[in-house]
């Protein structure tokens, strides 16, 4: 589904005009999120001040044995993001990242992507050069993304979501179909390569899209305290700007599995880990310092923008991740602001593959067949720049290389009585 916005300038000053009007004391309710806001950056600056984990981190054996703690999961689904350990194996990882090095040098990636259709998707944030390759289809990706251990992961994480609710079943949280996304191979003492404080899957539509306003019906009612960023009602619904790198699956987290060892410093992800903070960007924008046809600099087909200019206070939350080791995998909430550090001032390659969270819906079995397709045939995947690298390239994952959970999650027949079980 995709929406189409003929005049920006009027939808924005007529959708702010009609949320004002259902909600009159836009301006006392705002008062009253940023305070909340603001105790809760204060209480992550002083964990983090005390040296104490702010992202909390499980080991993969407690979700493959069932034991994450009652505690654990209220405290990942407060900050809306976790580290798994040991998802994979390290020698595992490590030889998926010499792999991958080798498809990257032998295909000539580095030299195709000078003439790389250009995406601009972060086009507008203030660092927004990531050093983020399309490479979609090598082996050492398709197989990371069929895993038992990291399918497990996910199931787990989703099932962290109110999948039923409003009287409706809106996904199934047993199934991960797949979303192949990309891959990030950060060379040592790469400078002004990261990208600023963002949101993905969706900008002007959080507030354009009815959808959308759905999702988010508590806060635009001004019961800002009823809204659930885990309750998926609406989601799978809602409708984006189409534009190259706008996903439009419904991703639970998006997420990425490190190949390499990287930390503090390293170019390494940074996360605002507060999950209900799109109540407070959503808000910002209604107030009357914004102008009438802006929504905090958001625009279409782009990254939403978390900036000083709008939304200084969360910004104090923004914290990097914690040391990760290969085989590690790291997830964040759709809703979360992200980052990633500017300098990587460490000694190696800062190197991970993308891999999100996803559910079984309708809106994710509509994009199943289009990259079915593109994975046979070695294509970009329908929400990328259609450069189709891959087609010829040597070490491409193939058909023969999927698994029965594989082939189930890329949406392909699977053979009568093979598991696809995890």
């Amino acid at each position: 589904m995709a929406l189409e916005i003929k005049n920006l300038p009027d939808a924005i000053r007529s959708v702010k005009a009609s949320l004002r009007k259902a909600l009159p004391a836009y301006a006392e309710v705002f008062r009253e999120v940023e305070t909340e806001m603001r105790n809760k950056v204060a209480q992550i600056v002083k964990a983090r001040e005390a040296g104490e984990p702010v992202i909390p981190i499980v080991q993969y054996e407690e979700i493959a044995d069932g034991t994450v703690s009652p505690e654990v999961i209220a405290t990942i689904k407060e900050r809306g993001a976790c580290v798994i350990r040991n998802v994979y194996s390290a020698e595992q990882a490590r030889a998926w990242d010499d792999e991958i090095g080798r498809y990257v040098e032998e295909n000539h990636l580095d030299e195709k992507l000078a003439n790389a259709a250009e995406d601009k998707y972060f086009g507008t944030l203030a660092s927004a050069k990531p050093q983020i390759y399309g490479s979609y289809w090598s082996r050492p990706q398709v197989q990371a993304r069929q895993g038992e251990s990291l399918t497990r992961v996910r199931v787990f994480l989703n099932r962290l979501w109110k999948s039923e609710s409003e009287g409706r079943v809106h996904f199934d949280p047993e199934q991960v179909p797949v979303y192949a996304d990309r891959i990030r191979r950060r060379p040592p003492g790469s400078a002004s390569l990261g990208l600023s404080p963002h949101v993905d899957g969706g900008s002007v539509e959080r507030w354009l899209d009815e959808n959308f306003r759905k999702v988010y019906r508590h806060v635009f009612s001004g019961n800002w305290r009823d809204y659930d960023p885990y309750d998926a009602a609406y989601r799978p619904e809602v409708q984006e700007v189409p534009s190259p790198a706008v996903c439009s699956m419904f991703r639970t987290y998006q997420g990425w599995t490190a190949l390499t060892r990287q930390g503090k410093g390293d170019g390494t992800l940074q996360l605002i880990p507060i999950a209900n903070s799109m109540v407070y960007i959503l808000l910002r924008a209604l107030q009357d310092d914004v102008p009438e046809t802006d929504l905090c600099g958001a625009e279409p087909a782009r990254a939403l923008k978390v900036s000083p200019e709008w939304h200084a206070p969360l910004l104090e939350a923004r914290t990097s991740i914690p040391l990760m080791e290969p085989g590690d995998a790291v997830f964040w909430h759709s809703d979360v602001t992200h980052a990633v550090e500017d300098q990587h001032n460490g000694s190696g390659y800062s190197n991970v593959i993308y891999i999100g969270a996803t559910v079984g819906c309708l809106k994710n079995e509509a994009y199943l067949p289009g990259q079915a397709e593109a994975f046979l045939a070695g294509k970009t995947p329908p929400d990328f720049a259609p450069d189709n690298f891959e087609v010829d390239f040597r070490g491409r994952g193939a058909e023969a290389d999927l698994t029965p959970l594989g082939r189930s999650q890329l949406g392909l027949p699977v053979a009568v009585g093979a598991s696809t079980g995890h």
